[in-house]
C-alpha cells in the first residue's frame, strides 16, 4: 500500500481567529485519523512560478486513509469552524512508490 500525502497551500487568510479555530480541530481530527504532520509553514525559497504561501503536508499510510479522515465528522466539523477564513489549495496525493 502506497503512502499518500495531503497538502495544503494558504493563498489568503482573510479569518485568523476562524483559522486558529479550526486548527484546533483539525489537528486532532486530522491525527486522529492516522495522519502525521510533516510540514507546516512558510516556504524557505521558492522558484519557477512558485509563490510563497503557507504550506501543510500530512503523511497518510494510504490515499483511503487521507480521504476517510477528510470525509470524517471531526474534520468535518473543523473545516465548518474555517468556513470562508482561507483561500487554499488542497490536495491528496498518492506517493510514487
Amino acid at each position: 500500500m502506497k503512502k499518500a500525502y495531503w497538502i495544503s497551500c494558504y493563498r489568503a487568510v482573510h479569518d485568523p481567529a476562524a483559522l486558529a479555530a479550526y486548527a484546533k480541530l483539525a489537528g486532532p481530527a486530522i491525527e486522529g485519523g492516522g495522519g502525521r504532520f510533516l510540514v507546516r509553514g512558510m516556504p524557505t525559497r521558492v522558484f519557477e512560478s512558485g509563490v510563497a504561501d503557507r504550506t501543510v503536508v500530512i503523511e497518510f499510510d494510504s490515499v483511503e486513509k487521507a480521504l476517510a479522515t477528510h470525509a470524517s465528522p471531526a474534520y468535518q466539523e473543523a473545516l465548518v469552524a474555517l468556513g470562508n477564513g482561507v483561500e487554499r489549495d488542497l490536495r491528496i496525493v498518492e506517493a510514487a512508490a
